[in-house]
């Protein structure tokens, strides 16, 4: 309450103290006022100046548009080509180099890979092992005596030995073996030894079954003929059903891999005691020689089974297809695939596809580092060698590597991974590891970081990650996340808007954390890591908070002058909107996209809080030093005070973006109140500046009218001073309406005066250049004065809407009452009603210049009227009169505006007769300066005298 009351007062103060413009006018012409009554030309200097002054305000006002525009300009000039900028980071997260002498043992298992390969390679792989070696001695950078040596080492060696993984998955459309339609499917396998080239070609003529007729049984002798398998698997039953699925899997060690074949039987379980549930018991026996006559004994007791039965083999179970495969015909990385079911004889019937996943890998290999360290370690070692080679021989655009690599690479790396039975889950951690880890020196592309991580998520299996595969993999997260974390917190110069590559590299960075922290693996192996989205606001923080610190260490605003203070803290807050201006219409939503964060609030709340804190301080060391000075305010200081309350105000403005409850409490809410004092104090050097620009116009004038208007170039350019001086205001905004009364009661009577003092020297121009001039020349002159008055005029009737006059009112109805509302429309309308009394008075002494200039003439032709002889018509004798009056009226009627020549009767419009501050009149634009130049019928002496105020002698007097 206290408050509200202090306010009202201030304010009932300031109106009373608010005299009228008539009555300023009337003290002698020894008040100090920026226009004065003497006629002498305004020095050069000075009016060059104003133009100036008022080119850099232009300027400053036109800064929120121009920032638009090179903020556009930016993301225009990024869409060209410009690599983007280095990738620094910090030295913590660069890897270890690895040793010579680890090298030449990764250089033994790639060369002990080359010579073990089987397989049949695809397209693109090599075959050659020249190509291969030429190749390796590259990535591994050795001579050709190093190889040798280790070349022959590894041919000393033995051999790799392999295994055979077979996974039975399922099968499809097998023939139906039982009356209900069906059939009880499960299946037989084993590897067949290694055949001679002759028997080879026999075995083409005869299929082979793990069930054979008794008698084809019996004639043969020795125990490899009798069970040529040696070592046979067998899956479950599946009952009744034609598309069984099993998902068994089965190893098989190999001896001769060139030449061994897997062979695969489907039957019909049928009988009580069968093959399939003998062969269960096989795993139970240990030792080749055991497995094999046990084999045998199954063998002859089911089929002596069947031959009891009626001594047919109706008991027995039915065979529903076979599949040879040899191992020579294997792809490099196995089969993954259904293959048809072949008959044993041709007489035999079947039906089905079976998909099968067959694989190679070695169970033994003979070189140091296998002995020493894990497949896996092995495998990214090998791969970490080949990526830094190949991404070190990319010359175009490396930072663009999508990570493929040439075919002997390939060819190496897939025979590795082949042979140490890496999983495709393993391979995808291993590969997401080695380039990432490579990133963070070599910068690639985000995309194919993205794809492994992708890969990563596809195959991932929480139970097939454990121990050091998970740890690595967690570290792995770790610390591309932390490369990440900080590149984003160096956002600014990594990842500029100037270059359109960098931005959608950020983008792409971007994604692939937010697809990490998504991820299955990501949330098993990194549990205690689910904060990532506040591990990326936290980011964004700090980099902004460092942004603006080197912004304030560059500028150094707190050096020099207090002027040059200023004007340093002005291009730190310009620099600030800049940024915050690219993070709305950029990286907002680059970051809302990928990862859901906030990017523009959160940067935004930072550096409104650091600029408002450093301005604050700053105007109050002005505000100090400019009491200490008299309050004396210089005109470049006013120009930098005005253009950073302009900055703040842009800077202030992009609150609208943010969200509501984020828009409340910030701490640029209430900076206005840091400028006020400065604020009323520049008001006044545009009050001074504007005085001498209307001097300088008034002085160049050539009372000419200027295009097809009716005005001269001055009445131009105090318009246009006034609206310039009107934009300054609507630009300032300011936010305190009732606060604002002061500023629009110190505007509106700026203008008013100045339009005032501007009729003043257009009349005493025209009274200067009436000497020497014709009747008519004289009368365009003073009608172009005045239209410049009238031109004036219109403006400052748009007063009231312009400078908001009905929401101070408000504003102060609020604040202090109806009362406060009444004094504050009673103040503004005084001062435009006396602004307009004062415009009619110019008028008025126009006029007379007029009428002054005719009296001679009137009286010349009134005393010839008066002289003619009686024989003369009284209508030939007034017509020389008449017609100069009527020339008169067509030069006026021509040259005077609309307004002027339809205003009503009175020379003023219809004003009160007590105070004219009192009483309520329509806020608009008051009527035209002059009374009506009626062209009629009637006597011209009498218009002349009603305009003159003079009598004139009729002719009957004479």
């Amino acid at each position: 309450m206290t408050t509200l009351l202090d306010l009202k007062s201030s304010v009932l103060r300031q109106v009373q103290r608010s005299q009228s413009l008539r009555s300023r006018r009337e003290p002698s012409p020894t008040a100090s006022s920026p226009l004065t009554h003497c006629p002498d030309p305004l020095p050069r200097r000075i009016s060059e100046e104003s133009v100036e002054f008022f080119e850099r305000v232009n300027a400053i006002l036109q800064k929120q548009e121009n920032m638009l525009r090179t903020a556009q300009a930016e993301c225009d000039r990024g869409a060209c080509t410009v690599p983007p900028p280095q990738e620094h980071v910090d030295q913590a997260f660069i890897p270890d180099r690895i040793r010579r002498t680890e090298l030449d043992l990764l250089y033994e298992e790639a060369v002990y890979t080359v010579v073990n390969r089987v397989g049949v390679p695809s397209p693109e792989h090599v075959r050659s092992d020249e190509d291969l070696f030429a190749y390796l001695l590259k990535v591994f950078d050795l001579g050709e005596e190093e190889h040798d040596i280790i070349l022959q080492k590894v041919q000393e060696s033995k051999r790799a030995s392999f295994s055979l993984r077979v996974s039975v998955m399922k099968a499809k459309n097998l023939m139906a073996k039982d009356a209900n339609g069906y059939s009880d499917p499960y299946c037989m396998l084993g590897i067949l030894l290694g055949q001679s080239p002759r028997e080879t070609e026999e075995k083409k003529e005869r299929k082979f079954s793990f069930r054979k007729r008794k008698e084809k049984l019996e004639k043969r002798s020795s125990t490899k003929e009798v069970l040529p398998a040696r070592c046979i698997q067998v899956t479950e039953v599946k009952p009744e059903t034609l598309n069984p699925v099993w998902d068994e899997h089965f190893v098989f060690e190999i001896d001769d891999v060139h030449n061994d074949l897997l062979h695969l039987d489907i039957w019909d379980h049928d009988d009580d005691v069968s093959v399939a549930e003998a062969c269960k018991k096989l795993n139970e026996v240990s030792g080749l020689r055991g497995m094999g006559r046990y084999f045998k004994q199954i063998a002859k007791s089911v089929r002596s089974n069947g031959s009891a039965s009626s001594g047919s083999e109706e008991n027995a179970d039915d065979f529903l297809g076979c599949i040879n495969i040899p191992l020579n015909e294997f792809p490099i990385v196995g089969y993954d695939t259904w293959f048809k079911l072949e008959p044993r004889s041709s007489t035999s019937k079947v039906q089905g596809e079976c998909h099968l996943i067959l694989k190679l890998f070695t169970s033994q290999r003979d070189t140091a580092l296998s002995k020493s360290d894990s497949n896996v370690s092995i495998h990214k070692k090998l791969l970490s060698q080949i990526v830094e080679y190949e991404h070190g021989h990319v010359k175009r655009e490396p930072y663009n590597w999508n990570g493929q690599v040439c075919p002997p690479a390939w060819t190496v790396l897939t025979h590795h991974a082949v042979q140490t039975d890496l999983s495709p889950l393993q391979q995808a951690v291993i590969r997401w590891q080695c380039y990432s880890s490579h990133h963070r020196t070599q910068r690639v592309c985000y995309s194919l970081l993205l794809r492994l991580l992708r890969a990563v998520d596809a195959e991932w299996d929480p139970t097939a990650v454990r121990g050091d595969l998970e740890r690595q993999l967690s570290d792995s997260f770790r610390l591309y996340t932390e490369h990440c974390l900080c590149l984003m917190k160096n956002m600014r110069q990594v990842f500029p808007c100037t270059s359109a590559a960098a931005i959608t590299r950020y983008e792409l960075m971007l994604r692939g954390i937010g697809y990490m922290q998504n991820m299955r693996a990501f949330k098993t192996v990194c549990p205690l890591r689910n904060d990532l989205h506040l591990d990326i606001t936290t980011a964004v923080k700090k980099g902004t908070v460092e942004w603006y610190e080197s912004l304030i260490a560059r500028y150094k605003p707190e050096d020099g002058t207090l002027e040059e203070q200023l004007k340093k803290l002005v291009q730190v807050v310009d620099s600030v909107c800049a940024d915050v201006q690219r993070a709305q219409n950029i990286y907002n939503k680059l970051f809302y996209s990928a990862v859901k964060v906030d990017f523009f609030s959160t940067s935004y709340r930072q550096l409104e809080k650091q600029v408002a804190d450093d301005v604050n301080v700053a105007m109050e060391r002005v505000c100090g030093t400019l009491e200490q000075e008299s309050s004396r305010l210089t005109q470049t200081m006013g120009e930098t005070i005005f253009e950073l309350f302009m900055s703040l105000n842009i800077l202030k403005g992009f609150r609208e973006f943010l969200p509501l409850k984020d828009a409340k409490m910030l701490a640029l809410t209430g900076f206005h109140n840091w400028f006020k004092s400065s604020i009323h104090k520049w008001l006044q050097i545009v009050h001074d500046r504007s005085c001498d620009r209307i001097r300088k116009a008034v002085e160049t004038d050539k009372l000419e009218p200027v295009h097809q208007a009716k005005h001269s170039s001055s009445a131009v350019e105090v318009v246009t001073c006034f609206s310039q001086v009107r934009e300054i205001w609507l630009q300032l905004a300011w936010p305190d309406s009732a606060g604002a009364f002061i500023f629009v009661t110190r505007l509106t009577d700026n203008f008013c005066s100045e339009a005032v003092c501007y009729s003043e020297m257009i009349t005493r121009k025209i009274e200067r250049n009436q000497l020497g001039r014709d009747h008519k020349s004289f009368t365009v002159q003073l009608c172009i004065g005045l239209n410049n008055t009238e031109h004036v005029r219109v403006f400052l009737g748009h007063l009231p809407r312009d400078l908001d006059w009905q929401g101070v009112e408000r504003a102060m109805e609020e604040s202090c009452g109806v009362e406060g509302k009444e004094q504050v429309y009673k103040a503004l309308n005084g001062q435009l009603f006396n602004m307009d009394l004062d415009l009619q008075r110019e008028a008025k002494r126009l006029i007379t210049l007029l009428t002054d200039k005719m009296l001679p003439e009137l009286r010349r032709y009134i005393q010839h009227i008066s002289l003619s002889p009686d024989s003369i018509n009284n209508d030939d004798a007034v017509s020389p009169l008449m017609k100069y009056l009527q020339d008169t009226m067509v030069i006026i009627t021509e040259n005077l505006v609309k307004e002027n020549l339809t205003s009503s009767p009175e020379l003023v419009g219809a004003a009160p007769a007590d105070d004219p501050g009192c009483g309520r009149r329509e806020q608009g634009r008051p009527g035209g300066v002059l009374q009506p130049l009626p062209v009629h019928s009637g006597d011209p002496v009498a218009v002349l005298a009603c305009q003159g105020g003079g009598s004139f002698p009729g002719r009957h007097e004479e």
